[in-house]
């Protein structure tokens, strides 16, 4: 095989991975996370001896202004858009999750699922002066990256990244924290956690009439037992947002649950749909 082969070889299979197939998981979800968050990203931490957090704590610390935290937002955003894409709630989503934060202008804040710490910077930001924000997260360097990352944005003073399970952690927050019942929920961890841990926060009185609980990926890659659980439930009054997976054109969506207060039996619920 000439030199000539080889190099034309090359730039078709470079040309493949770097437009083709971006280009075709972009509105499918199975393919989606499949090329992002296994092959794509096993991929570059091998090639750069880094790993995915990591790189997006590069971005944040070269791009991002010390201090900003809408700069930190734009950075990783722009990271994830025009490097690599990372799981993060993303901007359109994240709006979503801005409107619901100043709508509900907690007193006190719980996100289950912290990652880099884009969605505690974005929800910090829009928190009262007095409020702060505790986030769980189970792995160990997402959790070290986060703190670099809420640091930069300037909020570590607001923020209390804890290390841990969430079925470990959530009958101890009353005790650690003070705290009697939490305003807003932002559930954004392992899928199959939601439901078990929503009726943790049931079973430890967490929730209050009128605390509100969102949850991101609903859709993509789903909630099915959770949405089940919370639409047909006489204690809850929910509402879909529909929207992306993060910085993709795969359909995915945020469920907006307000608790009514303990009561029985079932309903199902009339969703309002934003689209």
């Amino acid at each position: 095989m000439s030199v000539l082969t080889v190099l034309v070889v090359l730039v078709g299979l470079y040309a493949v991975c770097r437009c083709m197939i971006p280009w075709l998981v972009q509105s499918n979800s199975t393919l989606a996370l499949l090329w992002y968050d296994f092959v794509l990203e096993m991929t570059l931490d091998l090639l750069t001896r880094t790993t995915r957090p990591q790189r997006l704590l590069r971005a944040v610390i070269i791009n991002a202004v010390r201090g900003d935290p809408d700069s930190v937002i734009r950075a990783i955003d722009h990271f994830c858009k025009h490097t690599e894409w990372a799981m993060n709630i993303g901007d359109e989503k994240g709006a979503i999750l801005d409107s619901v934060v100043m709508e509900t202008s907690p007193s006190t804040v719980l996100e289950l699922g912290t990652y880099c710490g884009y969605s505690a910077v974005r929800i910090t930001r829009l928190l009262p002066p007095s409020t702060r924000l505790i986030t769980v997260e189970m792995n160990p360097e997402y959790a070290c990256v986060a703190r670099q990352v809420i640091q930069h944005a300037g909020l570590q003073d607001k923020v209390c990244v804890l290390e841990g399970q969430s079925a470990d952690l959530i009958p101890k927050m009353a005790e650690m924290f003070g705290i009697q019942t939490f305003d807003f929920v932002f559930l954004d961890h392992w899928k199959d956690r939601y439901l078990p841990d929503i009726r943790l926060l049931e079973d430890c009185s967490l929730l209050a009439q009128g605390s509100v609980v969102l949850a991101d990926n609903v859709v993509c890659p789903g909630t099915p037992d959770y949405l089940n659980y919370i639409r047909s439930n006489l204690n809850y009054k929910s509402r879909f947002y529909q929207a992306h997976l993060e910085y993709t054109r795969v359909l995915d969506g945020l469920e907006r649950s307000e608790y009514l207060g303990c009561r029985q039996g079932k309903r199902q619920v009339d969703r309002d749909t934003d689209r």
